[in-house]
């Protein structure tokens, strides 16, 4: 019961099951009450037409009671005492009455006892709720369930009862029956039939749900061997199968396979950056070693400014990868309010060794507020101002603008530009261009790589356009708080 198709199969079985028997219960009482309402109408018929015979004046003994067994008759007075009861009636239920035996003295044409107080309000409204003389009640007649015994044969019955007056102004009810055993028979027949039918079709809905499930998840089972087998393989250039059709399954396979997609570029991304740090740590720590071993031999030939400048570079390094690793695990700027004008002053103002001056252009009075990780973007504009310093000719400008619903930071220097079919390719990690190779001045290639990366953790953009001196010109843009 744990597998999808097993629960499927339940599933639809007891939903299949619940509506069969909602409907049948629901087509049993509509059959039962169809059933009923022309039981009636034949027992309205049987009453109406004795009491046709009985406002005619014809005397009781020459009414004709035809077809006893399926219409028993009995037929009371004002006083509920039988004046008329088929030949073969031996019992009855559900009529006006109890008795079968016709009281002697009541017979048709009899005149009724005078009414003592003609003037009661009850006589009154009871004449005139009778038919008058020689007519048969045009209202509906009363019904109800009963039994009838007609020749020692017991059975259901359904009564109707109407009334009629005769001409001598007796008012008579003639109470008529139909035979329910055909309805209940009838019912009976169509309950057999469901109860014999429901077990094997909700047997069939199993089986079909299940096969048809089966096959609707073969898809599913293919796509799971193929996730096992890249598992087992550590193969991420696999990709798992995906079905023809259009449904959910096919989304789940295209899904997936965009998914390894992404793995498998994160994954050789992280191969390639392993590979490129240790390529680039293995410089300065071999200089540094064998400077260090030439010392050891020649203490006099030591050279202590370049072990320092290999241990800068290399504790540089150290924390750029460090960084790196960092944003890759997905680690979340921060939330705090950074003033970007004050944050570029401030990052300017320590650079006092810079061969060329930095410009700044920060409105005064304007508010450049954003939020996110001060030490971040700090790292960013000073990725920036490194880069723009070692291009640079003569000058490095540095402003900050509203831009729309943010905040621009632009570093610009007069430097010879990045071609525009490496604009893109100089954000990658460890890329340097033809001009700066030297790993002296060029760097390891990782600062345009972090500014880009910690411009997009924090909602921004980093791009590289043409500079109106000539050279490159680094655009920041990061999002106003909300």
């Amino acid at each position: 019961m744990r597998s999808v198709r097993a629960r499927a199969a339940l599933g639809a079985t007891l939903v299949v099951a619940v509506a069969l028997i909602g409907a049948g219960l629901a087509v049993l009482l509509v059959l039962r009450a169809n059933l009923i309402d022309q039981a009636d109408l034949q027992a309205e018929v049987a009453a109406r037409e004795v009491a046709g015979a009985l406002a005619t004046g014809t005397p009781y003994e020459d009414v004709e009671l035809d077809d006893e067994e399926d219409h028993p008759v009995q037929v009371t007075d004002e006083e509920d005492r039988v004046v008329l009861v088929s030949k073969d009636l031996r019992a009855v239920t559900g009529t006006g009455a109890t008795g079968v035996t016709p009281v002697p003295s009541a017979s048709a044409g009899a005149t009724p006892a005078p009414d003592e107080d003609d003037d009661g309000d009850d006589d009154q409204d009871d004449d005139r709720s009778r038919p008058g003389r020689g007519e048969v009640s045009s209202d509906d007649p009363g019904f109800s369930d009963g039994t009838a015994t007609v020749d020692r044969t017991t059975a259901d019955y359904r009564f109707a009862a109407v009334e009629a007056t005769t001409p001598d102004g007796v008012t008579l009810t003639v109470y008529a029956g139909a035979p329910l055993a055909a309805e209940q028979e009838a019912v009976n027949t169509v309950r057999g039939a469901m109860l014999t039918g429901l077990p094997v079709l909700l047997v069939v809905v199993a089986g079909v749900t299940w096969l048809v499930t089966r096959r609707a998840l073969r898809p599913v089972e293919g796509i799971r061997q193929e996730m096992a087998a890249i598992t087992a393989s550590e193969d991420l250039a696999r990709r798992v199968p995906e079905p023809d059709s259009r449904d959910e399954i096919a989304a789940l396979a295209r899904t997936t396979n965009e998914t390894l997609t992404v793995l498998e570029a994160s994954v050789e991304r992280q191969r390639r950056f392993v590979a490129d740090a240790s390529h680039e740590l293995r410089s300065p720590i071999a200089s540094l070693r064998t400077q260090l071993e030439v010392a050891e031999a020649h203490p006099e030939l030591l050279d202590l400014p370049g072990a320092v400048a290999d241990t800068v570079r290399l504790q540089v390094l150290a924390a750029d990868l460090l960084l790196l690793a960092r944003l890759d695990a997905g680690e979340k700027p921060g939330s705090a309010t950074v003033e970007l004008g004050a944050l570029v002053r401030e990052e300017v103002s320590q650079r006092t060794r810079d061969r060329i001056a930095v410009a700044v252009e920060v409105p005064e009075g304007g508010a450049f507020e954003v939020n996110g990780s001060r030490g971040q973007l700090s790292r960013v504009i000073g990725n920036l101002l490194d880069n723009a310093q070692r291009h640079a000719e003569s000058s490095v400008a540095v402003s900050v603008a509203a831009d729309g619903r943010g905040v621009r930071v632009e570093v610009r220097d007069d430097g010879a530009g990045v071609p525009e079919d490496e604009r893109e390719r100089i954000f990658e990690r460890f890329v340097r261009l033809d001009d700066a190779r030297s790993r002296d001045d060029g760097g390891a290639g990782l600062g345009l790589a972090i500014a880009r990366d910690v411009a997009a953790r924090h909602g921004g953009t980093l791009t590289v356009h043409r500079a109106d001196e000539g050279g490159a010109a680094f655009r920041l843009w990061l999002p106003r708080p909300a």
